[in-house]
Parts: C-alpha cells; structure tokens; sequence
C-alpha cells in the first residue's frame, strides 16, 4: 500500500512511517518540520516538507494516490492552544479537514486519527476511562481532537471513508522532544543529563497511564483491521505518578539528582489513565512495554544522543 504519514519527522509520526516501511509499504511523508526535525526521516520514505494547511495537498494527493492516510501531524502544545486557541483550531481542525477533503476526492480508503485520551475526558468520573466516558475537554487542544473525531464520524457516514480515531494516554519512548511542554518524561531525562534541575509541579501526586511509543507503534498497525468508524483507547490502564517518574527516570540517569517541587501548574488533570479493553476486543492490541523498562529504553537513548552532543 501507498501510505501517507502527516508528521512523520515528529516523535511519534517517524517511529510509526518507520514501521511501515518495515511492513513493506511505500511510505511518504509530509512535514512543515516546526516541531518535527529532519534527523527523524526514515531515508527510504519520500519527504514532502508542506504544512497540511497548503494548498500544495490537493495535488500530492493527486500525484501520489495514497491508499492509507495516517495523520500525526498537530499543534500538540496544550498550554499554546490555551494562549491562541484560532492556531490551535486552524493546525488541528482545519488542517484535518483539508486531509479529509483531499482523502474524499482522491481514492483514500482509510484514515488514521491521532487523537488523545487525557485531554478529551477531561477530570475523569471512573478509573481507567473506556471509550463511553464523557468527554469533557478542558483545553483548546482537546477540544480540536474531539472536533475533528466527528469530522471522521461524518466522512465516513456520508462519503464512505474507514477511519481509525486512536486516543493515545501519555505517549513516551525514543525520539520525544525535550523542549517545550509536551512529553514530561524526555523534559526530566534531558535536564538530569545537562546537570540542570528538573521541577516536579506541585505536589507530584498528578498521574498519568504511559505508554510506550513501540507499543503506539504497533496500535497504528493493527488499526488497519478496524472496519468501518472506530474510536479506540491506546493506553496501559496504569497510573503512575509524577513523583514516581522522577526516581525510576533520576536511578537510570542521575542517582545525585535532588528532588525539587515547584508550584502546582492552574489547571492541570489531577488523574489520566484508559482503558484498552476495546481495542484489545477488536484489534488484539495490548500493552507489552512495562513502565520500568520503557524508562530504561528512553534513559539509553537520551544517554547516547547526550554524547553524541558533546
């Protein structure tokens, strides 16, 4: 298959055009590269560097003629969408439904959705949160997601095209950008290995389900099988503290590392995790990285490029 990967110089978006590629897929890739580097591109792929909002799309769609499209690309900041929820909404809304029109118009037989757990249910009623929970955005950025999961709901009810909405937990692995606000585990890992002082926020109680970006990885395979509209889960049903990140990611990378606290961040989820019941019902799909062990995966890497920097 002819596979298109949006964001695929990103964190999560390179892993998974990587993948196809190893599946045998012709694999192209469209990034603008404003969160995305160049380093993350899997040479066998062909590289477009567009924004999903050109008007250069309609006629890659036209010369390519994709099967799939697997759409990654997003602005990913949830405190940016706070700050100018107009660009959040013109990347993540709009942006989506100038892929969707070019898919309709085009031949594409199935879309893939990176969505999100967390940000769309909001502060959650039950623990871990299957795919029927209310969802109760508290952001711009999980609103956009949610937005566009009914966009996919209408294409495929009227015009026909599969589509896969994956609401991933707490993505984390090799790869992840340290800077910025999303992707607390690569923060943490970069400032121990520079010798600066990470800040856990407020009390560290908050927690969060992280999976690992390999396991995410092999979602995004698997949701070729899903027929139809589907909405799934992509999450470990494990919660895992801020605290408890700290000290399993400072005995891999800085036993000396103190323990600091800074104020709570306003707003922030005090509980997120999923459940993956559905998806492993539907799609076989199952959790196989434990916690300890991803961090350990995530701490080697960061100790190499570390090195390689120097």
């Amino acid at each position: 298959m002819k596979i298109l990967v949006t964001g695929g110089a990103g964190f999560i978006g390179s892993h998974v055009a990587d993948a196809y590629l190893n599946a045998g897929h012709d694999v192209v890739i469209m990034d603008d590269l404003s969160s995305g580097v160049r380093e993350n591109l899997n040479p066998k792929a062909k590289f477009y560097h567009v924004d999903v909002r050109s008007d250069q799309v309609e006629g890659i769609f036209q010369r390519e003629k994709f099967d799939v499209v697997n759409h990654h690309a997003a602005q990913m900041d949830v405190r940016r969408s706070v700050a100018d929820p107009k660009h959040d909404a013109s990347v993540n809304v709009l942006g989506s439904l100038h892929l969707l029109e070019s898919s309709r118009r085009n031949g594409v037989t199935k879309f893939i959705f990176a969505s999100t757990g967390g940000a769309i249910y909001g502060e959650q009623d039950s623990f871990p949160a299957d795919e029927d929970h209310p969802q109760r955005p508290l952001s711009p950025y999980g609103v956009s997601k949610l937005c566009v999961e009914r966009y996919l709901y209408y294409y495929h009810r009227v015009h026909g095209l599969q589509s896969v909405a994956m609401r991933y937990a707490n993505v984390y692995g090799p790869r992840q950008n340290p800077f910025g606000e999303a992707g607390v585990v690569a923060i943490f890992a970069h400032k121990m290995l520079k010798g600066e002082q990470p800040v856990i926020n407020g009390n560290g109680k908050q927690t969060r389900d992280y999976v690992y970006v390999a396991d995410v990885v092999q979602a995004n395979l698997l949701a070729e099988r899903a027929p139809g509209f589907g909405v799934y889960n992509v999450g470990t049903g494990v919660e895992n503290d801020a605290n408890t990140l700290f000290k399993k990611l400072r005995k891999y990378l800085s036993p000396d590392c103190k323990e600091e606290h800074g104020p709570p961040m306003v707003g922030e989820q005090q509980r997120s995790v999923v459940s993956f019941a559905k998806i492993k019902k539907e799609l076989g799909w199952s959790p196989t990285t434990k916690f300890e062990e991803g961090l350990y995966l995530t701490a080697e890497y960061f100790k190499q490029k570390n090195l390689v920097a120097q």
